[in-house]
């Protein structure tokens, strides 16, 4: 189970983050694609240095020099313009480092073409966006991802998912699932994460 920040400033929003660690998250993307370098560096220099080998970067990868992260994440834009971004032997130096390299992906064709590289892939969106209004994927991916056939990257759900949509994401074909939208427009954030997390493991068993 992954959580994504907010793009933009929660109220508490350290304060939520560091609850959501010690309640056993282990995957945090900042997603804040639209701030500075330095704001970047601030809001991770705001975590709690034992949880910085929890958090994958979305943006501003040369920070991973500077703290022990997990690992970067590309969107589709940025792979395909990798050239600009993130080289092939920028991503090759992170991976000797022991990073994970994920991305995002809209289609379980774009999926299946992925190269080997890339550990996880989001999915998205599975359904109806909590926190985009009108955000939906045209077609079924439930559907869809039985035309799977890369199993080289595992395969994450995102959009719409919350505690009513999880087993439906994982009794069709995904391996993992993120949260965005039951988190941060939730007014209770870690209630609902610890509901998704209780779900999890009454499926697992």
């Amino acid at each position: 189970m992954i959580v994504l920040t907010n793009p933009t400033s929660v109220a508490k929003e350290i304060d939520i983050i560091h609850e959501l660690f010690d309640e056993g998250l282990a995957i945090l993307h900042i997603r804040k694609n639209e701030i500075s370098k330095k704001l970047m560096k601030d809001f991770i220099n705001s975590i709690d240095p034992k949880h910085h080998d929890k958090l994958v970067l979305c943006s501003h990868y040369i920070l991973a020099d500077s703290f022990n992260i997990k690992g970067l994440h590309l969107n589709s834009q940025k792979r395909f313009d990798i050239q600009g971004t993130l080289e092939q032997s920028a991503i090759s130096y992170y991976k000797s480092k022991g990073l994970s390299i994920s991305t995002s992906v809209h289609s379980i064709e774009e999926f299946n073409t992925l190269e080997s590289h890339f550990d996880y892939a989001f999915l998205a969106p599975v359904f109806p966006s909590i926190s985009k209004e009108n955000h939906y994927s045209k077609i079924n991916l439930l559907e869809a991802i039985q035309k799977r056939t890369n199993y080289n990257t595992n395969l994450v759900g995102l959009g719409g998912i919350n505690s009513d949509t999880i087993e439906e994401t994982l009794a069709n074909g995904f391996d993992d699932f993120a949260l965005l939208g039951t988190i941060w427009t939730a007014k209770n954030p870690i209630k609902n994460f610890k509901l998704c997390q209780q779900i999890v493991h009454s499926y697992s068993l």
